[in-house]
């Protein structure tokens, strides 16, 4: 624009000199009443032409000069405005002096009314101190400066723009290019984001196989453990049948030993008790020394006698085959009495209970078993032994005021101690009943056993 405007002064000046010379030719001629000669006529003549022609190469040149200004004033214009950059010329203090028209495009805001404004304006809030900063930096030396910033205009969105800025020759002003870079930002947080989602997909497909692997040696576990408690299950059903047909053959074999020993032993003593009368009433010597060592065996036969009854009885009471388990209970809570001093109750619904005899077995040996344990450890004084009939069972409750203890540490401990318990339960699950001791302290302990009614296939079988 000043080159223009140079041009313009200097053609203009020259045009004025050539009207006043041939403004000055016009009047010496009309001054001059004769030519002083026509050499010097012709001469000047010469001259006027020449400058003539020197004027309209001038013109040429200065036209020429004109078209080259303008072209260059229209490629400068094309560069400057149009440029995809904005460019902005700043104060030291971020006035903006100017800005082409990407500039303008970039702020959302039409030149002529950025022109004084501060360039922080555009920017936002949270980063004009920043860029104040940064302004100081450039106008502090001659290198180029570059930083990225928020653009935050009333009418455009927030963009993040690039700038880059150096201070001019004289020091007064800065250029600064603006570039915006949003698209470069998110494509880089997007390319951030699929390595971070890379990374995850690949931490993810490597935990899928690893969680496989764990499934599959899980599945492979669960096969595993299924198996064996398959295989414990039936090993653990083999030894309660086995345990059932040990619990069955003891009790016959307890039935012949008491037969063998009611019917054979104890006939075989009374036969040697008769024999010694016998001897007694027919012997011919009647010392007293004699007599009395007969009395002493007889004594003693019929003390073995009694023991051995009441071993059959323990083994197996006659009572129980013949008369039922009412009776067998009574005779055995009596001699109990007897024998321990412990009060002893037994109440009834009916004098017979509707079972099979196994089911009536299984009743006396755990009330047999049930009250040796209190003479052995309750330390009771009553022990009470009833029946209830339901509709499709048989309860009965054995209760004692003796010493309490620990029904869950009995039954888990791994010693021979309390094995009792454990074939109390085993007899009455072998007659599909069901087995239960509570006991607590200050309230004794309570055994309950109920016997359902029907048949079951392996206790016909057993």
């Amino acid at each position: 624009m000043k080159q223009k405007t140079t041009l313009q002064k200097k053609f203009s000046t020259l045009r004025h000199r050539a009207e006043r010379l041939i403004l000055e030719s016009e009047k010496n001629i009309s001054k001059e009443k004769t030519p002083k000669s026509t050499g010097e006529f012709l001469r000047m003549l010469h001259e006027l032409q020449v400058q003539q022609v020197e004027l309209e190469m001038q013109n040429e040149e200065l036209q020429e000069a004109r078209n080259r200004m303008e072209s260059a004033l229209e490629n400068y214009t094309e560069l400057y405005d149009f440029a995809p950059v904005g460019y902005f010329t700043l104060s030291p203090t971020g006035i903006i002096l100017q800005v082409n028209l990407t500039g303008a495009r970039f702020a959302g805001i039409e030149r002529s009314r950025l022109i004084g404004k501060s360039f922080t304006f555009l920017l936002s809030p949270l980063v004009r101190s920043i860029f104040l900063s940064f302004l100081k930096e450039i106008f502090g030396g001659p290198i180029k400066k570059s930083a990225d910033f928020e653009l935050s205009s009333e009418s455009t969105s927030p963009r993040t723009i690039n700038i880059e800025g150096q201070r001019s020759p004289h020091e007064k002003e800065c250029h600064v290019a603006v570039i915006d870079i949003t698209e470069r930002k998110e494509a880089e947080r997007a390319r951030r984001q699929i390595e971070v989602l890379g990374a995850s997909n690949l931490k993810l497909e490597q935990e899928i196989l690893r969680r496989q692997k764990g499934e599959e040696l899980l599945k492979k576990g669960e096969r595993y453990q299924k198996d064996l408690l398959a295989q414990s299950q039936e090993m653990q059903k083999q030894l309660r049948l086995f345990s059932h047909h040990i619990l069955s053959t003891q009790e016959e074999e307890r039935k012949e030993i008491s037969r063998d020993l009611h019917d054979i032993i104890v006939q075989t003593l009374t036969g040697i008790n008769l024999r010694l009368a016998t001897l007694k009433k027919t012997s011919p010597i009647t010392t007293k020394g004699f007599d009395q060592k007969i009395e002493q065996t007889q004594r003693m036969i019929e003390k073995s006698v009694g023991i051995i009854h009441r071993f059959a009885c323990e083994l197996r009471p006659p009572v129980l085959d013949d008369l039922g388990l009412i009776p067998a209970l009574q005779t055995f809570l009596e001699n109990f009495k007897e024998r321990t001093g412990v009060q002893t109750y037994l109440t009834t619904f009916h004098r017979t209970i509707p079972l099979e005899i196994k089911q009536l077995t299984v009743l006396f040996r755990i009330a047999q078993e049930s009250l040796n344990n209190v003479a052995r450890h309750a330390q009771a004084s009553h022990v009470s032994v009833s029946f209830v009939k339901s509709s499709h069972e048989i309860l009965m409750k054995i209760e004692d005021d003796g010493k309490s203890f620990d029904v869950k540490r009995i039954y888990n401990s791994k010693g021979r101690k309390h094995l009792g318990l454990l074939g109390m339960r085993e007899r009455v699950e072998m007659v599909s009943g069901t087995f239960s001791i509570h006991s607590a302290p200050g309230q004794g302990t309570t055994i309950e056993v109920k016997i359902p009614f029907f048949k079951n296939k392996e206790t016909t079988s057993s």
